[in-house]
């Protein structure tokens, strides 16, 4: 063993002992002297104004405040990581408040700054730009919620497009660090201003990602479902979007259990009453256009990209369980997917996610059901990065990605396509007698009027089938849509239809489409539509899901526009009628030993405002009187067997 010396212990100790004796002696000079110890009446221990040291970051953050053409100057906030040059910019526009979207841990180090999926883009060589837009926090101007384009419904001159234009145009020359190209990206009401950068696009704007946008409040997004208007979240929102520049006041629950308030409450005038929000200008506006007249219409950004040229490469972002937006995305895709001559400019990515999961957390799982690997990883890894860095960055390789990126739950794996939703071969799903389910087209039955023509429920406005286990609180909205659906299938007021177990595999891709033929004693009904997944009763891949229904798609149809949209008529009572409809786009594998379930019912509370089951001219405004119980028919023989088509999967070439 060799022999240490004493010496050459001490010479290489040397450094840190001389370092901690310098740090002692700084120590030893702050302490204070010790006649300071004594409590006086004019003594505070709490400084005057306290400065908090800062630890050195890896950022630099400027905030500046950029012109619009009009004059307002619009808040930014800039984070550029350090050393960084020649480096394309994310540009993010938004109502939730700038300073929060860019700082929402009060890290120092830049990737803990922001949500994982700009962490990801930070880490990688990007300057991330967050702006309020006009109205909101740090920004001047006014706020219009979803601010329409310049035109019949805005004639100020100045909307979404021109902010971002004239942003885009700012950033471009000022920000040295960077080599002047700008991507837009954000999600929700965010991804609305990214669709709108689209509308006459600045030169230098490269790439847009539009996650999970808000495009048609009507057919499908934040506010309304097939003229069922989503009342409490509606009400709550615009609260707290327009309630204040900073963010609406905290409203006081009446209730631990929201079903309960707003039963009370009645109408969606009344709750709005009670809330005040009939203070805020967008909830007047929800008032007065329940149907899908002109401004809504008019509004559709998905109907405004049909009418612009494709200069922008965009990737369309959609969560298969989005419980806000679920609509909007694949809407606007399929507008503007035609004018995509050379299919390398329009891109669609479809993932297991809820409202923004796709850059929110893992993706591995939703609520219970899990998916094998963590989706949103793989997107923002494999997808989102290569698509950015191939069109901003300035010697960006080509990205090889697919036209479309999509994953099918059930078998839990992703497929690279060509186009989503393709021309596929559907297959009819029928309801049957005894609440039976297949593929088999019922027999024709007895005459229109027999018990075996048709299953019969009560639908009671007073009693209301929830959307979520009661109490329903906000904690559980996030995950909602793949909550499990058999606390409503024993319900009298739910009619059920299950088939046996599958003995092979049934995948479908698209839009499931309803055709419901049923009958009310009413003269206004809504109708709600659930494809289901049941799981065997033993599972043992993961035990707690054994028996588990997982809803693949579902949606609601209000009845009064079954023959227009925009003209709501009452409905014929007792005939049976048809209500046709699409459910949202469903990428599912129905796997062996597993059966396939429906669900029909007339209420969907406090998601949906109640249907008053009388036609009065605006539901919104509805009287205690008007709302009466009703019997409901769903038919399955014959000409009037209900039907959902289902559109099957067909592999494509390079799967």
């Amino acid at each position: 063993m060799p022999r240490i010396h004493l010496t050459a212990v001490l010479a290489a100790l040397a450094p840190s002992l001389l370092a901690a004796t310098v740090a002692s002696a700084a120590l030893a000079q702050t302490v204070p002297p010790a006649q300071d110890d004594a409590l006086t009446a004019s003594k505070t221990e709490i400084p005057t104004a306290f400065q908090p040291g800062v630890p050195a970051d890896n950022y630099v953050r400027r905030e500046v405040m950029i012109p619009m053409r009009d004059g307002v100057r619009l808040h930014t906030v800039i984070i550029i990581p350090k050393g960084l040059t020649d480096a394309p910019m994310i540009l993010d526009r938004t109502p939730y408040n700038a300073n929060r979207l860019t700082n929402g841990t009060g890290s120092t180090h830049v990737e803990m700054l922001v949500r994982q999926g700009y962490g990801t883009l930070l880490q990688n060589g990007y300057i991330l730009v967050a702006q309020d837009v006009r109205g909101k926090y740090g920004s001047e101007g006014d706020y219009v919620m979803n601010r329409p384009v310049v035109g019949p419904l805005n004639t100020t001159g100045v909307d979404h497009a021109t902010d971002a234009y004239d942003t885009i145009d700012w950033l471009s020359k000022n920000v040295s660090e960077s080599n002047g190209r700008v991507g837009t990206m954000g999600n929700s009401y965010d991804g609305f201003t990214v669709t709108q950068s689209l509308i006459n696009p600045h030169p230098a704007l490269k790439a847009a990602v539009p996650m999970m946008a808000m495009v048609d409040g009507w057919m499908g997004d934040d506010w309304f479902h097939n003229g069922a208007f989503r009342w409490l979240g509606a009400i709550d929102y615009a609260l707290g979007q327009e309630g204040a520049r900073s963010g609406g006041p905290a409203w006081p629950a009446a209730c631990f259990d929201d079903y309960e308030c707003a039963l009370a409450a009645g109408s969606a005038a009344q709750l709005g009453e009670a809330k005040g929000v009939q203070q805020t200008g967008f909830w007047n506006q929800l008032l007065r256009h329940p149907s899908y007249d002109a401004w809504w219409q008019a509004q559709a950004v998905d109907k405004i990209l049909a009418t612009q040229p494709l200069k922008v490469p965009t990737l369309w972002v959609n969560g298969l369980w989005d419980q806000e937006d679920i609509y909007g995305t694949m809407a606007a895709y399929r507008a503007v997917e035609p004018k995509d001559v050379n299919n390398d400019m329009n891109f669609l990515v479809a993932g297991p996610w809820m409202h923004g999961g796709a850059y929110r957390d893992s993706g591995s799982s939703i609520g219970q059901v899990q998916f094998d690997s963590a989706t949103a990883y793989y997107f923002q890894r494999h997808v989102l990065l290569p698509f950015l860095d191939a069109h901003l960055k300035t010697h960006g390789a080509p990205a090889d990605i697919s036209p479309v990126t999509l994953f099918e739950s059930g078998r839990n794996e992703w497929r690279h396509l060509q186009s989503w939703p393709t021309d596929v071969p559907s297959r009819r799903l029928y309801l049957q007698a005894g609440n039976g389910l297949g593929f088999t087209a019922p027999a024709e039955g007895g005459p229109s009027d027999s018990n075996k023509a048709f299953d019969e429920y009560i639908s009671d406005p007073a009693h209301p089938v929830p959307y979520i286990q009661r109490p329903v609180r906000g904690d559980a909205w996030r995950t909602w849509l793949a909550t499990d659906q058999r606390p409503y299938s024993d319900r009298a007021d739910v009619v059920t239809y299950v088939s046996e177990p599958l003995t092979e595999a049934v995948r479908i891709s698209g839009n499931p489409q309803v055709h419901l033929f049923a009958a009310t004693t009413g003269t206004d009904s809504d109708w709600v539509v659930k494809l289901i997944d049941v799981y065997p009763s033993e599972y043992w891949l993961q035990p707690e899901m054994g028996g588990y229904q997982l809803a693949v798609s579902m949606d609601i149809f209000r009845g009064r526009y079954r023959e227009s949209l925009s003209d709501p008529k009452a409905i014929a009572p007792n005939r049976p009628l048809e209500y046709k409809w699409a459910l949202p786009a469903a990428s599912h594998t129905f796997l062996p030993g597993h059966r396939i379930m429906v669900q029909v019912q007339s209420s969907w509370f406090p998601l949906y405002d109640r249907n008053p089951q009388t036609f009065v001219p605006n539901i919104m405004f509805a009287k205690p009187g008007d709302y009466r119980r009703a019997t409901q028919r769903v038919y399955h023989t014959g000409a009037n067997a209900t039907f959902i088509d289902l559109p099957l999967a067909v592999d494509q070439a390079g799967e």
